[in-house]
């Protein structure tokens, strides 16, 4: 008999390779009985978390993720959400329990809002570590009523900063980062004006291309006048410099990101949103390069890509344009030093990726997925959104030189097929940078994530703790779980009352004007 036993137990381990044991698999699992009441409530606070997630700039995935996470902590383990690019949809059918719930709330266009997203992501870790639903509630209205970090005046002044930060990559002259920063500012605040009278950003975008190449066709004019100290002048860094500030908001990162992850919707119409945008932005150069060359102070067209200064310039140029557009996007301070400093890892990573003789899509692509894949890693452990520091990152690589020179080449190529050919390929080469920043970010999210979620000190379990119905007359059913606790059962305050304008009507909530308005927080 016992020279039996060495067999049987292999062929019973074969067999437990191949084939399930239903013996060992549990049926049934016991679930908490929670009301109508008490389910819509929860519901409707995870709704509201993720709306508001996905109008100050989170992906479609994280906005999903927080919203389950939201409704298991308190006991809803079968609660399904659908995201769109305009609205959020979270439903539980109630497992026979109850009448199938379902709530929709519609996504308002506010701005990207990096802070605001931070307080969100801990208020969900926090529902998770066991804060009571009456809580949530009340911390949810403090978030929400949050005004953005900074002002309207400092929001355009580092608009403008960003731009001079880009000419400060190409070794401009004193004189072409005053231009610089006129240029810019002055589409900063037209953007600004425009959206205070809620002209479409579609023609705001407009409005401020038409600003920036009048100010650069207007330097070029003085130059080729010889008038002192325009004379050394080159109006292609005014024009590269503020096209940057224009694209800083256009984020393709969200778009791609959304596709890759199986938010086809939300991609389509974030996509939808970007061509919008950026079809404003060239329609607006073109037409201020039309009227310069009217008006006789056409822009030269650059004979090849503008060179870049060296490489210490190259650093402290990266580094400024992403703790600009960090700011921008209302980021604190913890959130500007790790842009910072992503900001200049990945151009250090696009520097070596040319210098080893490949494409500059390729080392755009590189460049992205280095600095999105430490800021993948690091941003749980700084306790600062990912998509915050990867975004304002990979700014630095927007290929706003050759958006201009294919722009002024179409302008400039009337019947010339050879030139309008050549114009046509500078901004298709454009596209495939774009295309490969987008890329790049997106993988190196992706390839964080497994490490991050292996060291990272905060682990998610999706157990509901043991609390009570909040019916009357109906029976608990309680859940052995860590540190039980028990749901309020009282009508929640109104937090308008709670206000400190009690009895009046609140005023609207408004946020200060943000250049990122235009990316894909819409």
């Amino acid at each position: 008999m016992s020279r039996l036993n060495p067999a049987r137990k292999v062929i019973a381990g074969v067999k437990r390779i191949v084939v399930n044991d239903p013996d060992k698999r549990a049926m049934t699992q016991s679930i908490p009985i929670i009301d109508d009441a008490l389910a819509q409530r929860i519901i409707d606070l995870a709704m509201r978390v993720a709306a508001l997630m996905l109008s100050v700039g989170s992906s479609s995935k994280a906005v999903a993720e927080a919203t389950l996470r939201i409704t298991r902590a308190y006991g809803l383990k079968k609660a399904h959400v659908d995201v769109t690019f305009t609205s959020v949809t979270v439903s539980d059918h109630r497992d026979g329990a109850g009448q199938p719930i379902t709530l929709m709330q519609v996504v308002q266009a506010v701005g990207a809002d990096h802070q605001k997203l931070q307080r969100l992501q801990a208020l969900v870790a926090d529902i998770e570590q066991g804060m009571e639903l009456h809580d949530a509630i009340a911390e949810f209205h403090r978030i929400r009523r949050k005004p953005f970090l900074y002002r309207n005046s400092i929001v355009v002044v580092v608009s403008a900063l960003l731009s001079v930060s880009v000419a400060v990559m190409y070794r401009a002259t004193w004189i072409e980062l005053l231009v610089v920063a006129l240029s810019a500012l002055g589409a900063s605040l037209t953007l600004y004006l425009l959206g205070r009278i809620h002209v479409p950003v579609f023609f705001s975008q407009i409005g401020a291309a038409i600003v920036l190449t009048a100010v650069a066709a207007a330097a070029a004019l003085l130059a080729r006048m010889g008038i002192e100290p325009f004379t050394d002048l080159r109006a292609a860094v005014i024009m590269s410099s503020g096209i940057i500030l224009m694209l800083s908001g256009v984020a393709v990162v969200g778009a791609a990101q959304d596709a890759i992850d199986g938010f086809s919707l939300t991609a389509t119409g974030r996509i939808l949103d970007l061509t919008l945008l950026t079809f404003g932005l060239v329609i607006g150069i073109v037409a201020g390069l039309e009227f310069s060359h009217a008006f006789g102070a056409g822009l030269p067209l650059p004979d090849e890509v503008i060179a870049f200064g060296p490489w210490p310039f190259h650093l402290a140029g990266s580094m400024m344009i992403a703790a600009a557009v960090a700011v921008v996007n209302g980021g604190g301070a913890r959130i500007v030093v790790v842009s910072a400093g992503l900001g200049g890892l990945a151009w250090l990573g696009y520097v070596g990726i040319v210098e080893a003789g490949l494409e500059v899509a390729t080392a755009s692509f590189g460049g992205a997925m280095i600095a999105s894949f430490v800021g993948g890693v690091l941003a749980p452990r700084l306790h600062v959104p990912a998509v915050a520091v990867t975004t304002a990152a990979i700014i630095p690589l927007v290929p706003g030189s050759l958006v201009f020179r294919g722009l002024l080449g179409i302008v400039q190529a009337e019947a010339d097929s050879g030139d309008l050919i050549t114009a046509v390929n500078t901004l298709i080469g454009a596209a495939l940078i774009g295309v490969g920043l987008a890329a790049g970010a997106t993988l190196g999210v992706f390839l964080a994530s497994p490490i991050r979620a292996r060291f990272s000190t905060h682990k998610y379990a999706f157990r509901p703790a043991s609390r009570l119905s909040s019916g009357a007359g109906t029976a608990p059913l309680q859940v052995m779980a860590p540190e039980p606790r028990e749901i309020p059962t009282e009508p929640l305050p109104d937090p308008v009352a709670e206000a400190p304008h009690r009895g009046e009507e609140p005023p609207p909530i408004t946020r200060p004007f943000n250049l990122s308005d235009l990316d894909d927080a819409r």
